[in-house]
């Protein structure tokens, strides 16, 4: 028997970047803040696995001011779009297959 999990990307197995990614492939970018409210994180908790999925080249991040205010913004690289699509579709397979 083949082993079910084979094919599930480690850096999903966080749900955080989970919903991290999930939000990013039907929006075209979201700020920090957004993210923060929306997954109901802290600062730090939000960062740290943003920071993962950046390290991966998952994301992309953008840095503006909005007056004095940093205003950070991501997105989804095609990379990103590509691993957690196949992540998805892995899971898919495992569900159907088990």
């Amino acid at each position: 028997m083949k082993n079910p999990i084979e094919a599930l990307n480690k850096i999903f197995d966080s749900r955080i970047r989970l919903g991290v990614m999930s939000v990013l492939i039907v929006n075209d970018s979201i700020s920090f803040n957004e993210l923060k409210q929306l997954l109901e994180l802290t600062d730090g908790n939000l960062a740290s696995h943003l920071n993962t999925l950046e390290q991966a080249q998952y994301l992309k991040v953008y840095k503006a001011f909005i007056g004095k205010k940093t205003n950070t913004t991501y997105s989804i690289t095609e990379l990103g779009r590509h691993a957690f699509k196949a992540h998805l579709d892995a899971l898919e397979k495992m569900i159907k297959g088990v």
